[in-house]
């Protein structure tokens, strides 16, 4: 519930871009739902207990009283003399979900050490302090990362997580009072020191524009344990991190001021999924800044402009939080925003409650092709490195295929990692395989991705810390063939209903404690679209005809028929088939269990918007020239809340989220940006919870690399599972390698039967 002594808001000045859509209090119904909801995230498990708070402050505390002593001892080694030895200091900051303020148990605490400019990275905070801190005997399991993105520390500290960055500031003494959200922090600053303090300053500066803490905080809780449920968290797979969601958790609370929790979750998945991406999401306006350091800037970097997603930070020098987003990645989660929304839609007329809302993604029961990434490595260690390689380059292999199939093959990566037990040194990963909504379903059609995989398989090779052992699998697998350990408890689910309602399917477990909320809510969608069908049949008589096979096609799936019908161009249904002809796959028509309701332009780019409606302002006082920013709406009051139409807020909506932006598929500079965006890092730059990624010095090609990864499958063959093989090629493979990435002709490395496809080759040639 909110509280007054965590307001915000001075003098009725709205925060934000724009002026908020709805003033509304809160009815008595959105008290009792908040108070669900704030139960239902207690029961989850979510909040730490007393005494684990209290053991958090007490390890702030010592830490910060060691790296105090460690400038002292460094200041002293360094020559000082005695009176600036005892002047010399060092401060401990804290960001990320601990800052936030919702962290939940076990969770490690972000940190921030901040030194003087005598205190060096590489020597002192390296080597120095990580000597003291070994010394002590309650910091177990500590490892340096000196060559991430960004410089960080991990270690254990009494049990707690610590994840401990640097920042070595342009002034001999670190004051106590230290305001690091000034930007005079950031003269002459490193790039390292610019990216660890980037963290701190985000953090601070969102809790400085939400105009109640308390009612954020719940907010946002419940939007990570969604995102997490749902599998739409993970930056590194090209979802969103901790900082994206609570960005946008606190544009919504901008944008309703005085909302409570559970208007304020069912708010966010309305306007979500109503807004116009790749318009961006702000807390504030882009200011240029006085130390010239480049800001977002789609006018100014073309890069800019490639974003499929913009998230921007609040705080100088304000950057794209989410630039590892893809359009396969933002298709998942646009229609999970509007599966949210609906679910919320119907709990306000009581037919569904929270259970409904976070039920979990039923992931390996959604699709029916799949790709399985194996690695493995010779030692712990071994494993531990080639794993953090291979994570931060598992984005690249959904956008080489997203690009060399012109869009047609979809990829949704699972976002968590799996380990088969019986085989040591091992992980594994998962992509969902679909065609792509209202794509022809023509017979015989193959997506030969071989060479997409050997081109993936060839940038993982550039690894220059490669070591004999590492070694990378991907193989083609079906449903029926997912290995049994990434269930829990080792057992396969029963295969889910499907209720299929607006496009989406909402999986209902054979099972007798089946979630009835569940149930609710699928009747409460089947009922919306049923209505909407009746709408559309009377406007189109064509649609009448589909509704009829649709309507056939839900009853014999309801019967136990697992075989969804198809409505080809010619009217006639046939069953969905996938079938791996060779080593190549051939997709008849995947089965996806994710919505073909997509707004025309949730895929939009920047690169073809006018400028004048795109660029954000840089004179820091006209918000509304901003990007995504549209004339000042006009709020509506607390008795107008009550009686305004869902159209009335939907267009306050579409002002905000800006004009709808034109889209450019696969654009040129994506070879020559994927090595640009590499960085696992990204999360810790803007205060998340990626830590610890190799530095991108470790991209640069290394050819024994490259061989030792090239023939593998001897160790990774199984029944279940088929190795993509290198396609036969005219030509050797690295002269395939290099004309894809060539400027001057940009032609696919897959063989296609598809003729829609076929016309597209040709008209890219």
């Amino acid at each position: 519930m909110g509280s007054p002594g965590l307001s915000n808001r001075n003098n009725g000045q709205h925060l934000g871009v724009t002026e908020p859509i709805s003033l509304g209090g809160p009815t008595e119904f959105d008290a009792i739902k908040t108070r669900e909801l704030e139960k239902f995230l207690a029961d989850a498990g979510l909040y730490e207990s007393q005494e684990e708070a209290i053991s958090r402050e007490e390890v702030l505390g010592r830490l910060d009283q060691i790296v105090k002593k460690w400038i002292k001892t460094v200041s002293r080694a360094k020559g000082f003399n005695e009176q600036l030895v005892q002047e010399a200091n060092a401060k401990i900051f804290t960001f990320g979900s601990y800052r936030l303020g919702v962290h939940g148990p076990g969770a490690d605490i972000d940190t921030l050490c901040v030194g003087p400019r005598h205190a060096t990275r590489e020597e002192d905070f390296f080597i120095e302090l990580h000597k003291m801190l070994a010394e002590m005997p309650e910091v177990t399991e500590i490892h340096p990362v000196p060559d991430a993105h960004v410089p960080v520390m991990k270690f254990k500290f009494d049990g707690v997580s610590i994840d401990l960055l640097y920042a070595k500031l342009s002034l001999w003494v670190i004051p106590e009072d230290l305001d690091i959200s000034q930007d005079l922090v950031l003269h002459n600053a490193d790039e390292q020191t610019v990216r660890s303090l980037n963290g701190c300053r985000v953090t601070d500066q969102i809790l400085r524009l939400v105009p109640n803490i308390q009612n954020f905080r719940t907010t946002l809780r419940c939007m990570r344990f969604w995102a997490k449920r749902r599998g739409v968290y993970s930056n590194v797979a090209g979802f969103l991190g901790g900082i994206n969601w609570a960005l946008l958790a606190a544009r919504i609370c901008q944008l309703y001021p005085n909302a409570l929790p559970s208007m304020l979750v069912s708010r966010f998945f309305r306007v979500y999924t109503q807004w116009r991406w790749p318009n961006p999401v702000m807390l504030c306006a882009i200011e240029e800044g006085s130390l010239g350091l480049p800001v977002w800037d789609p006018r100014r970097y073309p890069r800019d402009r490639l974003h499929t997603m913009p998230i921007i930070t609040p705080a100088y020098p304000c950057m794209n939080s989410s630039y590892n987003v893809s359009s396969s990645t933002l298709r998942v989660m646009t229609e999970e925003f509007q599966r949210g929304n609906e679910i919320c839609e119907a709990m306000e007329q009581n037919k569904a409650d929270w259970n409904a809302l976070f039920e979990p993604y039923p992931f390996f029961e959604v699709y029916k092709n799949y790709l399985q990434i194996d690695i493995t490595a010779e030692n712990d260690d071994d494993l531990r490195k080639w794993k953090g390689w291979v994570e931060s380059r598992l984005r690249q292999l959904t956008l080489k295929i997203e690009r060399h199939t012109f869009g047609m093959l979809q990829c949704h990566p699972h976002p968590s990692d799996f380990s088969d037990k019986s085989r040591p040194f091992h992980f594994c990963y998962f992509m969902g395989l679909q065609r792509k909504q209202g794509m022809p379903a023509n017979e015989g059609t193959q997506f030969d991705i071989r060479a997409t995989v050997e081109e993936f398989k060839h940038s993982v090779g550039m690894y220059t810390l490669w070591k004999p052992g590492m070694e990378i699998h991907v193989s083609h697998i079906r449903r029926k063939n997912i290995p049994l350990f990434v269930f829990p408890g080792g057992v396969r689910a029963s295969r889910p209903a499907k209720v299929i309602g607006e496009g989406r399917m909402v999986t209902k477990l054979k099972s007798d404690s089946a979630d009835k909320s569940c149930e609710s809510t699928a009747g409460a969608v089947d009922a919306v679209d049923d209505k909407k069908r009746k709408l559309d049949d009377d406007n189109n008589p064509r649609n009448a005809k589909c509704s009829a096979i649709t309507a056939s096609g839900r009853e014999a799936e309801m019967s136990g028929n697992r075989s969804l019908p198809i409505i080809r161009p010619s009217g006639t249904t046939t069953t969905t088939t996938c079938s791996m002809t060779g080593s190549s796959m051939n997709v008849d028509a995947l089965e996806g269990g994710r919505p073909e309701r997509l707004e025309a332009d949730s895929h939009c780019n920047l690169s073809n918007a006018k400028s004048d409606t795109q660029m954000p302002a840089h004179n820091g006082g006209e918000a509304e020239r901003s990007v995504g920013c549209s004339p000042p709406i006009r709020p509506l009051s607390s008795g107008a809340s009550l009686s305004c139409s869902k159209e009335a807020e939907k267009l306050a909506i579409e002002k905000i989220s800006g004009p709808a932006l034109a889209h450019q598929d696969f654009p040129e500079e994506l070879d020559e940006l994927e090595d640009e965006f590499n960085s696992v890092d990204q999360e810790k730059t803007f205060g998340g919870g990626t830590k610890g990624s190799t530095d991108d010095s470790s991209t640069k090609k290394a050819g024994v690399a490259g061989s030792g990864i090239s023939s593998t499958k001897s160790s990774f063959q199984n029944g279940s599972s088929e190795e993509l093989e290198p396609a036969e090629m005219a030509t050797p493979f690295v002269n395939a390698l290099a004309a894809s990435t060539s400027m001057t002709q940009r032609k696919p490395l897959i063989r296609l039967s598809l003729s829609s496809m076929a016309k597209a080759a040709g008209n890219s040639s």
